[in-house]
């Protein structure tokens, strides 16, 4: 009996279960259908009063059961664009987004709450131009939403955000920042509709790639994070409270807080990896690292500490400072179990970039030191600054090189020898001010080899012993010795000595021999962006001092020898192509190196020289040194544009300017031929054809000097036009983009005609001569400026000359059509001139022209006045009738060339002067 009331009730209970579980799965069939039109308004009518960018999916359905037990509204298929100006493209897509509904809103409230937002296999394309403009802002504020007029009873209120399996880019141009996450999994949970709350969030990442201007910090890594942060959706600050990362298997600890300005950023942050074991750390490393960890026993403990605290408004020049420190206690690396590990490796190092401006850092090294058995590396040292930099160091060597490329495993490289070395510095190098830190020591390095993938043959044979001191800190007491420096290249081998002293007025004594293929060297150290080639060998032997070679004491000099050049490319940052000398022997006698039947070549020119140099040594081996030679030069072809510089910005030309090598700029833009400041030269110069903007000159002889940076041209002459010029002239660059120059010209005898086909500038500065005729000279002096297309800037012209004509026919003249119209004269249409000088002055972009007459079919015109440029008129005209001219028509001429108004009378208007502003 009390068995069979147990089962009854047992059964009433199952009964009542099952209708109540009965009834709940049917609710949740039911709500959907029942709610699911009104969900679907709901949403509908949010999303256009909420977002600002287009909106598309597939199909929309309501349901319980695809994130059970969440009521959500699933789009499918969906895209979502950007807010402007990214209006065209995709900011999110995904196969599927679900809204979660609070179910008591859908019944006891007018309003429908979302609470939970669910993505999956999405694409999030965040993107952020120069400007500063991005592609999220695409939620309108309760502000603008309420001014619909049909405004949406739905609620935003956010408790979860997950997203799965979902790529995210995030490429900010502004501040140059560009990270790339793959397989994305995050779990974010808090009351995201308060205007300060707590975000709790979990976050995977298979792979995370971040890249920082162009250069990259973490490729390939997979992210397991833990993070609270507290959010204020009133200051857009973000305080990051408990940050838990783990970057492949090293774990880091993040903290710090990060605000959004109106114009840039304000950070604070701490990351930091307390006693994390050396092998951890090299898991986060790129992805090359991982292949050489896979290969090496390695074993240690570290401690890793970044800060980022500061302003960063790139308006403003504003960043914050940077501080990275490391450090690596009891150490041991053994790649590929090397016979000899490195053991007891210590690194304690500190870097600061106040501001994030490299003239500021400061590295400093408390210790650098390991063991390879019995040998050992020490070191430690302290870098401040850049431009002067302060430094304090010291390091000690006695270590087998061999030994320890193979236990670190450094790839592709095969280096060999004994290096010992024992040396310490201390001070501030400052080159302006001639200070040197104090020094002293010895770096020598026996049995040297060394052989990289770039080229099959190694070099041999090294053998280097150097002594540095200097014991007051200036360039006077700097003195380096090295002897013997050796090697072998390609079976031939190279020696060289040195002994050098008072860096102030430098003291040598140099000894070198031997053979150099430059290219083939060159190939051992393959760098990219630089192509080196050429020949080299060398058997010299110099002795003397800076001071005696510069006062021309050349008795007190011992330098003799021979250097033989062959397909050696020279660069300079101011000219745009490489010159190569093609062969050449130098022989060096004193301060004298002579050359003979030297060759060489600069892009389609060619050059054949003869001559001499002087003052090579001071020249090579200091920036103020200044190089002295004479030269006779002959070519057959010689192209000037090819000179141009193209030098990126306009940087001014300074005394003694020794140029570097220049850098790609990656931009076309032209500049003015800069003469270095510290070359004496003098040409003698014979040239059978040069082309110059546009311009060819035949049989171009003449005598030119290059000195303190002018260049000056005596007595050169070459034909233009089939007309003999003679020309003297100078010129010299400002900056990179503006030239001075003055010249003075006579021509003799050219066809009008010709010259204003052929010649750019004189259809410029003579448009009135496209309807002339006939064989005219020109005497005249002009001085000015140059742009950096070489052309002349026109306010800046001033001179004067005489333009003598001879047989000119005038047709179709449009000032002479008008004076022919309005003084009812035909003949006045098409003049001839003979035998008339024509005297000019030029200023401030005027031509202002001389009293002139001449005489045609009984006329007897007289011109003065004056004309600009670009071809305005303001001339005074008496027209001298027949038969003697003592009767006349005053007349002027204004308007422009190619629209004339000549009106009978006197009254004239001045032309404007344009000033030379720059001047």
């Amino acid at each position: 009996m009390q068995k069979s009331k147990s089962r009854s009730i047992v059964f009433k209970i199952a009964k009542y279960f099952g209708i109540t579980f009965a009834v709940i799965l049917g609710l949740l069939f039911l709500t959907p259908i029942v709610f699911e039109d009104q969900i679907k308004e709901q949403i509908k009518k949010t999303a256009n009063e909420r977002l600002s960018a287009e909106l598309n999916y597939s199909d929309v359905s309501v349901s319980f059961f695809r994130h059970f037990p969440s009521l959500t509204l699933t789009l499918d298929n969906l895209s979502l664009n950007g807010s402007a100006p990214y209006k065209n493209e995709k900011f999110i897509t995904a196969k599927e987004v679900s809204f979660g509904i609070n179910v008591a809103s859908l019944i006891f409230s007018k309003s429908v709450k979302i609470d939970q937002i669910y993505l999956s296999d999405s694409f999030i394309n965040v993107k952020v131009n120069p400007n500063g403009e991005a592609n999220y802002n695409i939620y309108k504020s309760q502000e603008q939403a309420s001014k619909s007029k049909d405004s949406s009873d739905t609620a935003l209120k956010l408790e979860r955000i997950e997203i799965l399996n979902s790529k995210i880019i995030y490429d900010d141009k502004s501040t140059k920042v560009h990270f790339d996450a793959f397989g994305f999994n995050y779990l974010g949970k808090g009351d995201l509709n308060k205007a300060v709350f707590d975000l709790y969030s979990k976050a995977k990442i298979e792979k995370l790639n971040i890249v920082y201007e162009d250069e990259p910090y973490l490729m390939n890594k997979k992210i397991d994070a833990d993070l609270i942060t507290k959010v204020n959706i009133n200051s857009l600050s973000f305080f990051f409270q408990q940050n838990n990362l783990k970057i492949n298997q090293l774990l880091v600890d993040f903290k710090g807080k990060f605000d959004i300005l109106k114009d840039g950023y304000n950070m604070d942050f701490v990351i930091k990896s307390d006693n994390s074991k050396l092998y951890d750390v090299f898991t986060a490393f790129p992805p090359k690292y991982i292949t050489w960890l896979s290969q090496t026993e390695l074993k240690g403990n570290t401690n890793l500490l970044f800060t980022l605290k500061g302003k960063y408004i790139t308006s403003q020049n504003i960043a914050p400072d940077l501080n990275l420190d490391i450090k690596i206690n009891d150490g041991f690396v053994n790649y590929n179990k090397s016979a000899f590990p490195v053991s007891n490796l210590n690194l304690d190092i500190k870097t600061k970039v106040p501001s994030l401006n490299p003239d500021l850092v400061m590295v400093a090294t408390k210790n650098l030191s390991l063991n390879i058995n019995q040998d050992y590396l020490k070191s430690k040292f302290i870098v401040e600054g850049v431009n002067t930099p302060n430094i304090n160091g010291d390091f000690k060597a006695k270590i087998d090189l061999e030994k320890l490329i193979n236990a670190l495993g450094i790839p592709d490289i095969k280096l060999k020898g004994n290096l010992v070395s024992d040396i310490k510095t201390n001070g501030v190098f400052d080159q302006k001010n001639k200070r040197f830190p104090v020094t002293y020591g010895t770096i020598n390095l026996e049995n040297g080899y060394l052989k990289t993938p770039y080229y099959p043959n190694p070099i041999t044979n090294i053998t280097i012993k150097s002594k540095i001191e200097n014991q007051k800190g200036t360039f006077q007491d700097l003195k380096v010795n090295l002897k013997p420096t050796q090697f072998t290249f390609e079976g031939k081998p190279v020696f060289v000595e040195a002994d050098l002293s008072n860096f102030d007025d430098l003291t040598y004594d140099v000894k070198a021999k031997g053979e150099l293929d430059v290219n083939k060297i060159y190939k051992v150290f393959s760098q990219k962006g630089l192509d080196l080639d050429g020949f080299v060998k060398a058997d010299l032997v110099l002795k003397g001092k800076q001071s005696d070679a510069e006062k021309g004491n050349y008795s007190k000099l011992h330098n003799k020898g021979t250097l033989e050049l062959r397909n050696i490319g020279i660069a300079s940052e101011f000219l745009p192509k490489k010159f190569v000398i093609k062969e050449g022997i130098f022989k060096i006698n004193q301060d004298k190196m002579s050359f003979n039947n030297f060759l060489a070549a600069y892009g389609q020119s060619d050059f054949k020289m003869n001559g001499y140099l002087q003052n090579v040594i001071n020249y090579v081996t200091t920036n103020t040194g200044v190089l002295r030679g004479s030269f006779k030069v002959t070519s057959r072809y010689i192209n000037i544009d090819e000179f141009m510089s193209n030098a990126p910005e306009s940087t001014p030309v300074t005394q003694n300017q020794n140029p570097a090598p220049k850098k790609e700029t990656g931009t076309n833009e032209t500049g003015v031929i800069v003469i270095p400041t510290n070359l004496d030269l003098q040409l003698l110069a014979n040239v059978q054809k040069v082309n110059f903007d546009k311009l060819t000159l035949n049989s171009a002889v003449g005598n030119l000097k290059m000195n303190k940076g002018k260049l000056t041209m005596q007595n050169t002459g070459f034909d233009l036009i089939g007309c003999k010029v003679d020309m003297n002239a100078n010129y010299q660059a400002v900056t990179t983009k503006k030239a001075n120059f003055d010249y003075a010209i006579k021509a003799s005898d050219f066809d009008i005609k010709r010259a204003y086909n052929e010649i750019e500038v004189f259809r410029k500065m003579a448009s009135a001569a496209e309807k002339a005729q006939g064989i005219v000279s020109l005497d005249y002096k002009l001085k000015g400026r140059l742009n950096s297309k070489m052309e002349p800037v026109y306010p800046s012209l001033v001179g004067g000359g005489t333009l003598s004509v001879k047989d000119v026919k005038v047709r179709g003249l449009k000032m002479f059509n008008a004076v022919s119209k309005q003084t009812s004269s035909e003949k006045m249409k098409n003049p001839d001139l003979s035998k008339v000088d024509i005297k000019t002055t030029v200023k401030n972009n005027i031509i202002t022209v001389d009293r002139f007459k001449f005489k045609f079919a009984g006329f007897r015109p007289r011109i003065e006045g004056t004309t600009s440029l670009d071809g305005k008129l303001n001339l005074k005209m008496r027209l001298g009738l027949p038969p003697f001219g003592l009767f006349g028509i005053p007349l002027t001429v204004t308007g422009t060339q190619d629209n004339p108004k000549v009106k009978v009378g006197r009254k004239t208007e001045d032309l404007k002067e344009t000033e030379d502003t720059e001047e």
